[in-house]
This record gives C-alpha cells, sequence and structure tokens, in this order.
C-alpha cells in the first residue's frame, strides 16, 4: 500500500510539473506553425492536408515556363509521384468565390540534408489563379489570406506586369524555404506579387485587372540592392493616400513638340 501510494504520488507530481512547465504542448505547437500571418508557407505537407484536406489535383511543372500537366491525386500517389521528385507536385485546390474560379496551387521545398526516402515537404510558394481576371481591389475579398497593408509606407514595387507588395515583420525561420544563395545573409519578408497578363496601366490604378498572384517571401534588401532597376518603388495601392492620389485631377499631358519632315 506504502509502495502504490509513492509511485502515485510520484506521477502525481511528474504530471502537475510538465502541466506548468508546458513541456508537453511545445512539439505539436512548435511544429505546425506557418512563417508569417498568410498560415500556409512553412507548413508541412501533412500539415497543409488536414488543414484544407486532400487536393483535387496534383500539377507537374513541365518547362521553366508556366506549361502543367494536372493529374487526379490517385493517380499521382499510386504512379506518378515515383517518376519525378515529390516537390514537383503541387498540390491544386479550387473554389467559387463571388462567381470567380480561384485555382490555390502549393509548392514545395525539403531540407537538402535530409536524406531519407520521404523527405518531408514544406510550403515555399501559393500561387493563386482567378478566372477571370479581378480588379486589384477586388482581390482582399477573394482571397481570406491576404491581408495588404493600409500603410502608405509599406515596401510596395512595380512593374510593366506585376505589383510587389511586402507586409509584416521578417521570420528568420522564413530562409529554409528560400532558394537565393545569399539567403542567410538577408531578412525575408512575407511578399505577395499581383501578375497581369494584359499589362499594368500607368497610372496604376485598383482596377488594374489581375490573373494571378503569388505568396511567397522575399527580400526588401534584395529588391533595393540589386533589383532597383527593374522593380519601381510606389505607394502602396491598399492605401487610402493611394486612392486620394488617384481621384486628384491629373496635370495635362504636355504636347510633343511636331518635328518637321523633310524630303528626301
Amino acid at each position: 500500500m506504502l509502495l502504490r501510494l509513492s509511485i502515485h504520488t510520484i506521477v502525481a507530481s511528474l504530471l502537475l510539473l510538465l502541466s506548468t512547465t508546458g513541456v508537453w504542448l511545445q512539439p505539436s505547437a512548435v511544429l505546425a506553425a506557418p512563417y508569417f500571418e498568410d498560415g500556409y508557407l512553412g507548413l508541412t505537407q501533412t500539415e497543409l492536408h488536414q488543414q484544407l484536406g486532400m487536393p483535387q489535383a496534383v500539377r507537374d511543372r513541365k518547362s521553366a515556363l508556366r506549361v502543367f500537366t494536372y493529374y487526379a491525386i490517385t493517380d499521382w500517389e499510386k504512379y506518378f509521384q515515383k517518376l519525378v521528385s515529390p516537390e514537383n507536385g503541387e498540390d491544386v485546390y479550387t473554389f467559387t468565390r463571388d462567381g470567380v474560379e480561384i485555382q490555390y496551387s502549393f509548392s514545395y521545398t525539403v531540407d537538402p540534408n535530409d536524406e531519407r526516402e520521404n523527405r518531408t515537404l514544406s510550403v515555399r510558394l501559393v500561387d493563386i489563379e482567378f478566372s477571370p481576371a479581378v480588379p486589384l481591389a477586388q482581390i482582399p475579398t477573394l482571397v481570406p489570406e491576404f491581408h495588404p497593408s493600409g500603410d502608405p509606407a509599406s515596401p510596395s514595387f512595380r512593374s510593366n506586369i506585376w505589383v510587389l507588395l511586402f507586409i509584416g515583420a521578417a521570420s528568420p525561420q522564413a530562409r529554409f524555404i528560400v532558394k537565393e544563395a545569399s539567403r542567410d545573409k538577408l531578412d525575408w519578408t512575407l511578399a505577395y506579387q499581383l501578375f497581369s497578363l494584359q499589362g499594368l496601366p500607368d497610372p496604376l490604378t485598383t482596377k488594374a485587372l489581375i490573373d494571378r498572384m503569388e505568396i511567397s517571401t522575399q527580400s526588401v534588401d534584395l529588391v533595393k540592392q540589386r533589383q532597383r532597376h527593374t522593380h519601381d518603388s510606389i505607394l502602396n495601392p491598399y492605401s487610402r493616400e493611394f486612392s486620394q492620389h488617384a481621384l486628384a485631377p491629373q496635370p495635362p499631358a504636355a504636347k510633343k513638340i511636331p518635328v518637321p519632315k523633310y524630303a528626301d
């Protein structure tokens, strides 16, 4: 009786210690946490499937261009994933919101130091396509994971076909999903890149049509240091100041001086 009481007392003491320190809760909480507020980047494929369910299809990129082959999930798991590296398969989910077909595709990366046959896949990029194309202003209502900053000074850039937005603080853990050679020397922040196949108007307006967006992690320092010739800094298009600037009357375009034509 005394022995049983002693064992019971010891076990109870250990349980009390674990509950107060929280040791037994740490592994699952840490492993399941994404890197950023988007909720996806950094999740393992298993964790993503637990969150969204099994994908409707898997696609495989066939070249550097956007050329894909789509497979039913059963066919991919039984046969096709054995022919290529598992990280080449992108899980595809399709939703319809406000009459717009929205396709999510999740790209993965692996730890190069992991030599196991079934290496853990982690989400490195989310590709979201819209059919038909939608105005820039409508995207926050169609993509719940998209929370653009309202700060006019939030780092924002554009080219003739895309808008690049940064948001939030950098995450040291996000270096794991970055392929850049100098990833350990830079800070990596949540980034939204919105693409227009028809090209963006100049000046940019929130009515510009967007066909596709990517949720990834990019570096503001990399843009400013190495990509400044291709990334034009702009006012955050989701800020109130941008809307006010767009509504303000624009000065008339200066007329070009006609160039006289001379006979040969």
